[in-house]
């Protein structure tokens, strides 16, 4: 039998109500973070909001005129974590505004490497988890799996899931006869991407990552090009 107990997995909760305020998204989170943990994998949550994030695209803003930043600190745990679910609800039909800001700060690493001279975030695993009571749970899942993977990560097959409610003013996710936490097409989803995320982070962590050939930036700036040609380099 397969086991996940040496994986790791973060859920960054990017909704805008501050702890001990309910949260919807956390509501969806915990499907995903249950079966995880049932399965041995160490599960950790952040909560942006609750921390002083600075805006800005340096892994350190307190170095770029910030007076306190808490993200070099949750970067640790990211870069501690074989998976990486980002969540958040939905706004004007697209992701709120912590989300784009933790994007913002995950990529201002992006140019950190590994020890293959790859680019760090190399070998992770990456899903998202949307919910709201207004369309868009599709257009915001392009939009985080594919800053995911520019970032690095790798995206496993229906690597997102998502509730919304009627379109318009309505019931949240955990409001009562909302009908969220019921939703088999939810449910069915929830669970398909969190097994997508424990069988693609087993085998990249069983691998030891994606294979460090024609991907190393720093065999790139010494001069290698992986078979590449160009006539005008001729």
């Amino acid at each position: 039998m397969t086991s996940y107990d040496d994986l790791r997995a973060v859920f960054i909760n990017c909704t805008l109500e501050r702890s001990p305020e309910v949260s919807n998204t956390q509501g969806l989170v915990d499907i995903s973070a249950r079966i995880m943990a049932k399965n041995g994998v160490q599960v950790s949550h952040i909560r942006a909001v609750d921390h002083d994030i600075a805006f800005g695209v340096w892994p350190d803003m307190t170095e770029h005129g910030w007076p306190t930043d808490a993200w070099p600190a949750l970067q640790r745990q990211v870069m501690d974590a074989d998976i990486l679910v980002l969540a958040g609800p939905i706004w004007l039909g697209d992701n709120s505004s912590v989300t784009k800001q933790v994007i913002e700060r995950l990529y201002a690493n992006s140019s950190i490497l590994n020890d293959c001279g790859q680019y760090a975030y190399y070998g992770r695993v990456g899903g998202c988890l949307i919910t709201g009571n207004e369309d868009g749970v599709k257009h915001c899942a392009m939009n985080v799996l594919y800053s995911l993977q520019h970032l690095g990560y790798t995206i496993p097959p229906q690597a997102d899931a998502g509730w919304i409610g009627e379109v318009g003013p309505g019931p949240s996710y955990l409001d009562p006869d909302s009908g969220g936490p019921a939703n088999d097409f939810t449910n069915r989803n929830t669970t398909f991407m969190t097994w997508n995320l424990l069988h693609l982070a087993r085998m990249l962590e069983d691998a030891d990552g994606i294979p460090a050939h024609g991907n190393q930036r720093s065999e790139w700036d010494a001069g290698c090009r992986f078979d590449f040609e160009n006539p005008e380099y001729r």
